[in-house]
């Protein structure tokens, strides 16, 4: 097959008749010269005069907290650590605690209710998520410390039929259980956009990268698509839990001995509202700072992946000495071993048909892209889908997957239909648990690679054998790192320029059967068709 090879001629000629060399400027200067030459950086003058009106304006404010008397530090230190405001700071905790957990756990859940195929799941999402984000809590809040006299009894049974138990409702939700309640769901209502706008950030590609290496569909969410969702989640999902700890303040009305309460009931029975005020605030301020620090690190762990290289908090950088001195020793007592030659497998007979595409029809509205395309690749063959853009080639690599469903025809894979079974005069559609163990034995390479990024080359390469085929670790790393070695990265580190995220990629599409392995518009032009085998462009009819 030939090869197309584009070439660009150079902009960069020197001017024709020997013009005189450019005098203006910007002319760089002779290397004999460049030595003597003193670098002076840019002055930013208005960032200097911003620079001394901020210090101004701090020395300020420094001043009058440290001269002022009303501020009665004195009355300060003797209450900050007191038994009765730790105590309040305490309850503070427990109820930014439970509302947090429970607000995200149910936010969560709401989050895929929205997101959800089922028209009822999105309907009550939404409706939930409207109701609660107009109320104001204080008025949820003291709505649930008054639930006794709407329902004076919560009892267990049959639905709209006999109650077989039945108790008080006072006695079954108390003061701090009521205001729980309403902080869990006033939070669980904004939590869940938070949580749908991350979800909806993540690259479509990731979901049906991990579909289509069979991964089930509840461990690509936990494992594929939550933690990259994290990057968007965590900065606002921080905002809110920090609005949540000081918004604990509301229960004041329901009487209970939060920190703000407690500073009110204080300074009403001595008279000292501005040292306690402050006593709250600096409180406040430590409890955010807390939360600030612990938000930083869990971003950190969630960006990896994104951030190629994310400057080092001091404990990595004394962690990252240890280890380069610990390197250095095994390096000297480690001893040389050659590499392993990568094993050879036989080739199946010629004769063996792999994929066979019989009068596939696709179409998006009212574009048709694909139109009886017929299509059969023999064992051993390499073939190669040429075209322009849009002629739908990526379309007909997906749908030997079942990534993208065909409107007419059908696919079959080593003699078996492809998301599909047959009974009759009908192809029935596989349940998607069975199309994802049709997928373990089909290599796919995405056209963008579609790798893991939170994941490293070897975690992309081990995720699917261990969760799909139910491989152990060990045997799965095995098999990764003899097909990193083959493609020339026998020890990948977490990241990869572009260029060279093919080779993972194609490591990850490899599959233990003789199976076939398709690839995306993703190599070169140089590239198609290239390899052992025997090249042939096709399909032979169609689109």
């Amino acid at each position: 097959m030939s090869r197309n090879v584009t070439t660009a001629s150079g902009t960069g000629a020197a001017p024709p008749g020997g013009a005189s060399p450019d005098t203006r400027p910007h002319t760089p200067p002779a290397l004999d010269d460049a030595a003597s030459l003193t670098v002076v950086p840019a002055r930013h003058h208005a960032r200097w005069a911003a620079a001394v009106a901020v210090t101004v304006l701090v020395a300020q404010f420094v001043h009058g907290l440290a001269t002022n008397p009303v501020w009665e530090w004195g009355v300060f230190r003797d209450y900050v650590l007191s038994e009765t405001i730790v105590q309040a700071v305490w309850v503070t905790l427990q109820l930014t605690a439970y509302a947090t957990v429970l607000g995200f756990l149910l936010g969560t859940v709401l989050a895929f209710m929205r997101l959800s195929r089922s028209p009822l799941l999105r309907t009550v999402a939404w409706a939930y998520v409207w109701i609660f984000r107009s109320i104001p809590m204080i008025v949820q809040l003291v709505f649930w410390f008054n639930l006794s006299a709407l329902y004076e009894e919560l009892g267990v049974g049959v639905p709209f039929g006999p109650v077989f138990w039945s108790v008080d409702s006072n006695s079954l939700i108390g003061t701090i259980g009521a205001a729980i309640i309403g902080l869990t769901l006033h939070q669980a209502a904004y939590a869940a956009e938070i949580v749908r706008g991350g979800v909806v950030a993540v690259d479509h590609g990731q979901s049906e990268a991990a579909a289509a290496l069979g991964i089930p569909r509840l461990r690509q969410i936990r494992r594929i698509v939550l933690p990259q969702a994290m990057r968007a989640i965590l900065p606002t999902a921080g905002n809110e839990i920090i609005g949540l700890l000081k918004g604990t303040s509301v229960v004041y009305v329901m009487s209970i001995g939060e920190l703000f309460y407690q500073v009110q009931v204080i300074y009403g029975r001595n008279g000292r509202v501005i040292p306690l005020l402050l006593v709250a605030t600096a409180w406040y301020v430590v409890l955010t700072s807390l939360l600030s620090v612990a938000q930083y690190y869990v971003e950190r762990h969630y960006a990896r992946g994104a951030d190629r290289t994310p400057p080092p908090t001091p404990l990595q950088r004394a962690r990252r000495s240890v280890r380069t001195l610990r390197a250095a020793a095994d390096r000297r007592d480690r001893p040389v071993v050659p590499p392993e030659e990568p094993p050879t497998r036989g080739r199946p007979p010629m004769s063996q048909v792999m994929v066979d595409v019989r009068g596939v029809h696709k179409s998006y509205g009212p574009l048709e892209v694909l139109r009886g395309v017929d299509l059969t690749v023999r064992a051993g063959e390499v073939t190669v889908i040429v075209g322009p853009s849009g002629s739908g080639k990526s379309t007909l690599l997906r749908t030997i997957n079942h990534l993208e469903k065909v409107d007419r025809g059908w696919v079959s894979v080593d003699g078996e239909l492809i998301g599909y079974r047959r009974h009759g005069g009908k192809l029935h559609e596989l349940k998607e648990k069975d199309v994802l163990k049709q997928r373990t034995h089909i290599g796919f390479v995405f056209q963008d690679f579609n790798l893991f990024p939170h994941l490293t080359v070897l975690e992309n390469l081990v995720e699917a054998p261990v969760s799909a085929l139910r491989r152990s670790r060990e045997e799965a790393e095995r098999t990764a790192r003899r097909l990193l070695d083959r493609v020339g990265l026998a020890r990948p580190g977490r990241q990869l320029p572009a260029p060279a995220l093919r080779r993972p990629a194609a490591a990850r599409g490899h599959r233990p059967r003789a199976r076939p392995r398709t690839e995306g518009a993703a190599v070169r032009r140089a590239d198609l068709g290239t390899g052992p085998g025997t090249g042939r462009r096709g399909p032979r009819r169609g689109r």
